[in-house]
């Protein structure tokens, strides 16, 4: 239910320019490193155990799907609000306008947001801490480069409007990071 809508969106919801230069490989990164923390977490989970998560299994793992859910949901809704601006690649659209409703009134990215939601949901219903540090971890090297990258680009595109967006918001988390 959360992979295959993803891997359509990427190619569906690209921009429609046939070159990426914006984009600086952090598609690609963010690809290989997904399937590498996934992977990852699913290989610990089953070839560690001494890092399962021993109390509350049951618990844990509802809690994990909870989040799985919440976390694709609000990576969505996050889209949706983007409208025909959000992408999978890095580009300025032609119009391309600032959006400061919904999540993005308080955070720059939420989609990434709900994506690393969805993998820490992963590792709980997984029962395993290491499995969710590997797959955690993984797309967060993935998203501190592209945030650089598509920030950079806005930046470009929208000029002051978007430097002064930054200073009033958070990239991920509200009043954390």
């Amino acid at each position: 239910m959360w992979i295959g809508p993803e891997v359509i969106a990427s190619v569906v919801k690209r921009s429609k320019t046939s070159s990426r230069p914006q984009d600086r490989g952090s598609l690609g990164l963010i690809k290989l490193l997904w399937a590498i923390g996934i992977a990852a977490a699913v290989a610990i989970a089953i070839w560690l155990p001494q890092t399962a998560i021993m109390r509350q299994r049951v618990g844990l793992f509802w809690a994990g799907i909870g989040l799985m859910l919440i976390g694709t949901a609000f990576r969505w809704y996050s889209a949706h609000v983007l409208g025909k601006f959000f992408t999978f690649d890095v580009a300025i659209l032609s119009g391309h306008a600032l959006i400061e409703a919904g999540p993005y009134r308080y955070i720059r990215h939420p989609s990434y947001t709900g994506a690393l939601v969805t993998l820490v949901g992963i590792g709980l219903a997984l029962g395993n801490w290491a499995a969710l540090v590997a797959a955690v971890s993984c797309l967060s090297i993935a998203y501190v480069y592209r945030i650089r990258v598509e920030e950079a680009a806005l930046v470009a595109g929208l000029g002051d409007s978007y430097t002064q967006y930054r200073r009033r918001t958070w990239r991920l988390v509200p009043f954390l990071f």
